[in-house]
């Protein structure tokens, strides 16, 4: 395989195709049932469209991709549980045994871990190991990383979604491992969107009252200290961001340059979305996102990028889990274009498909 660097990649980077979307719009409506009546799945379906130029797609071969990194960060007691626990569960994440494995399971997607930060070398081959630095630095003190290592996290997230797609890999969905991540995540949401620390910063696995005020704490001390330039989404990432988010930013600038889906998970790839779409702004054309996570920043980011979730699950684990349940509302989409009749299939009073056409474009004009 040659490899494309993610730089010349986001030059090359086209947005959806208009056409293919109109195509998929007016097959919708022609399918039998009253226009719009399955809502998301109708607007899942055209953006399908638009990624992949056909109006009918199958995403039969699936992944979940899991950037597990460790954190500087945490030296400030920013979080609940150990450092260790990073590799631990990224290990645990390649037996089968943790909640992204069971759900992908349940939803035929592959689980891929990668070690693109781990504080301490995993003693296993099943992790990929792309490590760009054992750990970033503490951003209450200073850079995370330098620049160049931000943009090397990059291209390794980028060369990592790369290969699935080679291996023909429909569609992909993106989590992360990395004890600390939230308050990267948080400071990020800070720079990048003007929040306010208590407002962008949450409990992550659990934080007591006391130890909440000690991280928006840290956050702030963080932006202070590194004065991350709002314009300029590097400048952030290497000053306060982590490894595991640059490498999700790569996977989306990997999925939008192969024009193919990918599914955002929850704050923590959020926050790497608007990373990569404000790197690239026609990524946001190839990115779903697919459960409202728990973390304060989340909606904010969200918003952002101009998407919206499909599920409400009050969940907040990460992973990529809820990925693996958004692969099944994907295949919702798909079937409804593939499998569903249309009303030439059917016999019909010519005069009732007026009636609902007629309507249709009543309602419209009175939006």
């Amino acid at each position: 395989m040659t490899r494309i660097d993610y730089r010349q990649a986001v030059e090359e980077i086209k947005g959806a195709d208009e056409r293919a979307m109109a195509r998929a719009s007016e097959y919708c409506d022609a399918l039998i049932k009253p226009p719009g009546s399955l809502g998301v799945l109708e607007e899942i379906a055209i953006r399908l469209a638009g990624i992949t130029g056909r109006e009918k797609n199958t995403m039969e071969k699936r992944a979940v991709i899991v950037m597990a990194a460790d954190n500087g960060v945490y030296a400030e007691g920013v979080a609940a549980a150990p450092q260790s626990f990073t590799a631990l569960q990224a290990v645990n994440m390649t037996r089968g045994i943790c909640g992204v494995n069971v759900l992908s399971k349940a939803a035929g997607a592959d689980v891929f871990v990668i070690d693109i930060g781990i504080k301490t070398k995993p003693d296993t081959d099943a992790i990929l190991d792309r490590n760009i630095k054992r750990g970033t630095d503490n951003i209450a003190i200073g850079p995370a990383m330098t620049r160049s290592e931000a943009e090397a996290a990059i291209g390794a997230g980028f060369d990592a979604a790369t290969e699935l797609f080679d291996k023909n890999y429909d569609i992909l969905g993106t989590g992360e491992m990395g004890i600390g991540n939230t308050t990267t995540t948080s400071a990020c949401a800070a720079a990048l969107l003007g929040m306010e620390p208590e407002k962008a910063v949450g409990r992550g696995a659990g934080l007591s009252d006391e130890a909440l005020k000690n991280k928006i704490a840290v956050v702030k001390k963080a932006l202070a200290v590194n004065s991350p330039d709002s314009a300029d989404p590097l400048d952030i990432l290497s000053k306060v961001g982590g490894l595991d988010i640059a490498g999700l930013a790569g996977c989306y600038l990997a999925a939008a340059y192969h024009r193919k889906p990918i599914l955002i998970d929850g704050a923590i790839s959020a926050i790497a979305a608007l990373i990569a779409m404000r790197l690239c702004p026609k990524a946001k054309d190839f990115l779903f996102a697919t459960h409202r996570s728990t973390e304060p920043s989340y909606d904010a980011v969200i918003s952002a990028l101009g998407l919206c979730p499909f599920l409400e699950m009050e969940m907040r684990l990460g992973e990529g889990s809820g990925c693996a349940l958004a692969f099944t509302i994907i295949d919702g989409a798909c079937t409804m274009m593939n499998d569903m009749g249309t009303f030439e299939d059917i016999s019909f009073d010519d005069s009732v498909l007026v009636d609902i056409r007629t309507k249709k474009e009543h309602d419209g004009h009175d939006k």
